[in-house]
């Protein structure tokens, strides 16, 4: 029996999504390991749940970083275990699988993610750009000529597109995301109040207080911090409010905002006519920072419009693009067959020749 399985590979998170089922599985996309034995101790929340609370002997790795595979064995291994936790290997028999990748992805690393997804899945594999597919998941028509922008703000990068149709006619891609605030929020605790913080706890804040705008004091929330005093090295604790937390990021927020106003200045004036008719699409886990959407359409003089559950577009729109696709809307082959291929035959070179 086939099946058509959707995966949104994040950086920090990995959904995947049974077609005449939704989203069976949303989880940290991180493993906990032995150091010494290499064995996976844990996959998904129970791995993150382990992250600086364990001993020296286990670490806690994301084997993505900035949207690509840096580690291959564990991630083929975390994919095998998740279905394995969503009872699925055992009747999965050559299924289709559509998977998303940055707009500036590689060859090569788009090639990486093929490999292990095949050895996975045993089945065929379709590649898409995720600002497409978080359009698609979000709402868009791709049989609509008309223009449409997608800003996708992930883990490990924030990609910019605007479709027409079925294609991608302009975009961009850069390495500030949900990731790089969290460094940012670590590193202003570490130089304004000499305190450590670690990730788990600038997930939590952030959930908790991050805005893209300066609040009036009627809107400002106040969270209790916890974490080291790198003084005098006892936990300790400190109020923060939404304003203060903006301080750690807010010049980096502009990158964001540059970057889409350069793909704007680059798109055609018919297809700008219609992304200021139709607004922007906002999506991913960046979209859930209070007012960012407010923030993107005041620097851009755009309406931004934040799509309903942002985490969830790209897994959603993973499995309405692959039933596009097996079922004739969108002409497409498996991708990177030459460069398949290519490689084969340099494998065998090297193995004649060395």
């Amino acid at each position: 029996m086939s099946r058509e399985i959707g995966i949104d590979l994040g950086t920090t998170n990995v959904l995947i999504h049974l077609r005449g089922q939704g989203i069976v599985l949303d989880e940290p996309s991180v493993v906990a390991v032995d150091v010494l034995t290499q064995e996976v101790i844990a996959i998904g929340q129970e791995a993150y749940e382990m992250m600086g609370r364990t001993a020296s002997s286990i670490e806690v790795i994301y084997p993505l970083e900035e949207g690509v595979i840096s580690n291959y064995e564990l991630a083929e291994a975390m994919l095998i275990l998740f279905l394995k936790k969503i009872h699925a290997e055992s009747w999965f028999r050559k299924p289709n699988i559509l998977i998303c990748v940055p707009t500036n992805t590689s060859e090569v690393e788009q090639q990486a993610l093929l490999d292990t997804t095949r050895q996975v899945f045993k089945g065929r594999v379709y590649i898409e750009e995720e600002p497409k597919i978080a359009g698609v998941g979000a709402g868009v028509d791709l049989t609509d000529p008309k223009g449409h922008m997608v800003i996708d703000i992930g883990g490990g990068t924030t990609d910019v597109a605007v479709l027409s149709g079925n294609e991608i006619v302009n975009s961009a891609s850069i390495k500030f995301a949900g990731n790089e605030i969290d460094e940012l929020i670590i590193q202003y605790f570490r130089t304004h109040h000499q305190m450590l913080i670690g990730k788990r706890s600038v997930e939590k804040i952030k959930i908790q207080l991050a805005t893209a705008v300066e609040l009036s004091n009627h809107d400002l929330d106040t969270h209790s911090v916890r974490g080291r005093d790198l003084i005098s090295g006892l936990p300790a604790s400190i109020n923060v409010n939404s304003n203060q937390l903006l301080e750690a990021y807010v010049d980096e927020l502009a990158v964001i905002a540059r970057t889409v106003k350069q793909v704007l200045e680059n798109t055609s004036p018919e297809l700008s006519g219609d992304i200021m008719e139709e607004g922007i699409l906002l999506t991913g886990g960046g979209a859930m920072i209070q007012h960012m959407d407010d923030y993107l359409s005041g620097y851009l003089g755009v309406h931004v419009i934040t799509a309903d559950n942002p985490l969830n577009r790209v897994a959603v729109g993973t499995g309405i693009m692959l039933e596009a696709i097996l079922d004739g809307t969108f002409d497409q082959e498996e991708l990177l067959l030459s460069q398949r291929i290519r490689r084969w035959f340099r494998q065998i070179r090297i193995k004649l020749f060395g």
